[in-house]
């Protein structure tokens, strides 16, 4: 996978978007794309084949493996993950390009545990998966699963964020790259972004740090952070990710903060806006905040999972 690959994979999502949203999975999505390449690139870009298909000039789907790695945080954790996963598209025009995108992802997997995640509006592609041997995976699907749901509203009637007193609102622009990172590590800690995993955000062409928002605190700390990715060519916002420093949750900065966000957006030319979360009953705590602010479910995944072998 490289930098030049994600622009045309975002250009396939935002054809998508504007004919069948309900099929961009959380992880197809435009935002998400330029989102898991930088931060991730540097540390497991080794371990991400991919595949492209065409038709004359146009990419109409694509396959991105994640295959086994070693995952290091900064408070010495490791995780060593064994199995595979796959993020992909394909166009509604091209569907039956599903059954080679299956085929290529059982070559560069074979002999791992698999999963994959097609949205719940797939019809056809279910039924494909389901043909070549994957089957729901319970335990994703469980009440703490961790499938994903992406949410969307519209930005015609945006609320005033109000901040406790002595907070305020900046731009990673205006904060700089330290604080940036700073201010994701903290609300993700323990965690395995750096400075270079931000750098590599920041390569990305959908990139804007004046659409980086953070709240900084009264003594310095930014308490609260996410990044917006506009999309102009469906006048959509995506936020991803949202996160907030443990020591100033249920403050109400992640609303507010997002609340000005909606603002810059709209300032920006979105008429939209759409924000990931874990769907599963055990993990209210995101959806509550996003479905307080207007959020509704667009999509859902529907996680697949085939056995070693």
């Amino acid at each position: 996978m490289t930098a030049a690959d994600i622009p045309l994979m975002q250009g396939l999502a935002q054809r998508v978007t504007e004919t069948r949203p309900d099929v961009i999975s959380a992880g197809a999505s435009y935002g998400e794309l330029a989102w898991v390449w930088g931060q991730g690139r540097a540390l497991y870009g080794a371990t991400w084949p991919r595949r492209l298909w065409f038709s004359g000039d146009e990419l109409v789907a694509w396959g991105w493996a994640f295959l086994p790695r070693r995952v290091r945080r900064n408070d010495g954790s490791v995780t060593d993950v064994t199995g595979a996963s796959l993020s992909y598209q394909v166009h509604p025009d091209h569907a039956e390009l599903v059954d080679e995108v299956i085929e290529w992802y059982d070559s560069v997997a074979a002999g791992l545990a698999r999963t994959v995640l097609p949205t719940a509006a797939e019809e056809f592609a279910l039924k494909r998966w389901a043909a070549h041997g994957y089957e729901a995976d319970v335990e994703a699907l469980g009440y703490a699963g961790d499938w994903t749901q992406l949410n969307e509203r519209d930005l015609t009637d945006v609320e005033q964020p109000v901040l406790p007193a002595g907070f305020r609102f900046r731009t990673a622009d205006e904060a700089g790259p330290e604080a940036a990172v700073r201010a994701h590590v903290d609300a993700w800690t323990p965690s395995a972004y750096t400075a270079q995993s931000y750098d590599d955000v920041r390569q990305t062409a959908a990139y804007r740090g004046d659409l980086h928002v953070l709240v900084e605190a009264p003594d310095g700390t930014m308490a609260s952070s996410t990044i917006m990715w506009l999309d102009k060519a469906n006048k959509t916002v995506e936020f991803e990710p949202v996160g907030t420093h443990p020591d100033y949750r249920r403050r109400g900065l992640a609303r507010a903060m997002m609340l000005h966000g909606m603002h810059l957006a709209r300032a920006a030319g979105a008429t939209h806006a759409t924000v990931v979360c874990l769907g599963a009953p055990g993990h209210p705590a995101a959806r509550g905040l996003y479905y307080g602010l207007g959020f509704r479910e667009l999509s859902r995944d529907a996680p697949l999972i085939k056995t070693a072998g």
